[in-house]
């Protein structure tokens, strides 16, 4: 806040993890606009347990006026920076003093909470009425979603299809390894070096080809891609430089993006060295808020926090009692770091970080 003056205006692109934190802990001290295509905060390392539990999403999508009490929400995709202003896809300009961006990763959702519930209904039920099930990708995404359902529909025949030479590239091999023991010992068909030809498959049959001649019999399939990064729209803006090759925003250690003072970047559309998970999210919004409230107050910018980039520690849920957790020197299976993240996960923590009830 200026001395004496009237409150700074902060605007924030993007109402993810990352985006929504940050608006929640400066919505006192700053002039808050937080611009986001949807009504909600969704916290995302719950879908797939959403989608075998649809009541589980109550919890997990949050209205952004729930947590955001002081502040501007404008439900919009953002289009557009210059040096003063955010322009939205409705054609409002939003004048900002200090601009964060927290975009992450393209993901088609609905506006509305009400909607969102509804396709986690869908989802549901389209689980429920099919006998076999086929997981396209054998990221995160695609093992956490067979885990579940193995859980939930021991009856179903779930085959996972991945075209890596092994599960989660992300994490080390013998984390990846227990994860696929544990799909196997769940009766989960895992093919690696694989992949599905979608185009192969009409409507309404239940025959999907794979790249190596194979055919699989499926009620219904499920995609587990990675996403996009939400960074195309920034191609013709004054940040247009400060993209790395793979659509990342460069950052300074203070999260700021290269080359502006007054410009932030936080969550997965940085180019920190690290790997881009929710909690990290957090502490990217945590000490962006620090440096936010310092410049707001008057501070100096030598005082500013820096970010470290975070160790490589993994949890992949497998179900709702299991789960590998990787650390830097050891690597866990089973209840133990279930107990830390599969039964809950961690949706009370980060709700009451948000100032709600768990």
């Amino acid at each position: 806040m200026d001395l004496g003056g009237e409150k700074r205006r902060v605007v924030i692109v993007g109402g993810g993890i990352a985006g929504s934190l940050l608006a929640k802990s400066i919505q006192f001290n700053a002039d808050v606009t937080l611009i986001d295509p949807k009504e909600y905060l969704e916290i995302t390392w719950a879908n797939l347990r959403n989608m075998v539990e649809p009541s589980f999403a109550e919890r997990s999508v949050i209205n952004h006026r729930d947590y955001l009490t002081n502040g501007r929400i404008v439900t919009s995709a953002a289009i557009n920076v210059t040096e003063t202003e955010v322009l939205t896809a409705e054609g409002r300009l939003i004048t900002y003093d200090y601009l964060v961006i927290a975009t992450g990763h393209k993901d088609p959702v609905p506006k509305t909470k009400k909607e969102r519930l509804d396709r986690y209904q869908a989802e549901n039920q389209k689980i429920q009425s099919a006998h076999s099930i086929l997981i396209i990708g054998g990221g995160p995404t695609g093992v956490e979603l067979a885990g579940e359902i193995a859980t939930d529909f021991p009856e179903k025949k779930v085959t996972l299809v991945h075209k890596g030479q092994r599960l989660l590239e992300f994490i080390g091999l013998k984390a990846a390894d227990k994860c696929l023991r544990w799909l196997r010992s769940r009766k989960v068909e895992v093919k690696l070096e694989q992949a599905v030809d979608l185009n192969s498959t009409s409507d309404g049959s239940q025959e999907y080809q794979t790249s190596t001649g194979e055919s699989i019999k499926a009620d219904c399939h499920f995609l587990c891609a990675g996403k996009p990064l939400a960074s195309a729209w920034l191609n013709e803006t004054i940040l247009k430089t400060k993209l790395d090759k793979s659509g990342r925003l460069m950052v300074d250690e203070y999260l700021r993006v290269k080359g502006h003072s007054n410009i932030f970047a936080i969550g997965d559309i940085t180019d920190i060295p690290e790997l881009k998970q929710g909690y990290l999210a957090h502490k990217h919004a945590l000490v962006v808020a620090k440096n936010l409230k310092l410049l707001m107050a008057g501070g100096k910018e030598s005082k500013m926090s820096t970010y470290e980039p975070g160790s490589a520690i993994a949890m992949v849920s497998l179900g709702r009692k299991d789960a590998v957790a990787q650390f830097p020197f050891t690597t866990i299976s089973g209840c133990v770091p279930g107990l830390l993240k599969s039964r809950d996960l961690f949706i009370g923590r980060t709700r009451k970080q948000m100032g709600l009830q768990p």
